[in-house]
């Protein structure tokens, strides 16, 4: 009994795998080559150096790597009416003072009042100083307004996650 011809031309030959198996083996290569390459940051490090000056020990070393944020926030409060700008940008540097000299990535402001509407307006209103306040510190931040239940008006829970460094 012989095979119909339409399944004699189906055989399967190694030549049809050819295509795939170079596929495969191209891509092992490009991850053997990927994985093999160094740190670009280690590579830069120069050699031995003669010993430095005494101001250039004082100096901080600087850090190489891309910047991140510090996880736990720092918390501060606001105490100042509600339109009063100049009383909110004093509270402002005066809750600030002791972080002079960092950068916030972000800015989470809560205002508190009985009324969401009134809680989330003081808050963008705190918000919106921020940069007034110390704008080295907050140039660039991202900064978000909630509403914080409660009986005090006036208040703002402010939490600022900064960069680390």
């Amino acid at each position: 009994m012989r095979r119909p011809a339409s399944r004699k031309g189906r055989r399967f030959q190694p030549l049809h795998l050819a295509g795939w198996l170079f596929a495969d083996m191209l891509l092992v290569l490009a991850l053997v080559a990927m994985g093999d390459q160094g740190d670009p940051q280690a590579a830069k490090t120069p050699g031995p150096s003669p010993s430095p000056s005494a101001s250039e020990q004082s100096k901080k070393p600087r850090n190489k790597g891309p910047r991140a944020v510090v996880r736990t926030p720092v918390k501060v409060g606001v105490d100042a009416r509600a339109g009063d700008k100049d009383a909110i940008v004093r509270e402002l540097r005066k809750a600030t003072a002791r972080y002079e000299g960092r950068q916030a990535a972000f800015v989470l402001t809560f205002g508190r009042h009985t009324d969401p509407g009134a809680g989330g307006s003081y808050a963008h209103e705190v918000n919106a100083l921020l940069e007034k306040a110390r704008s080295d510190m907050f140039r660039g931040a991202t900064t978000r307004d909630f509403w914080k239940g409660g009986a005090s008006s006036g208040h703002a829970d402010i939490e600022i996650y900064f960069y680390t460094y």
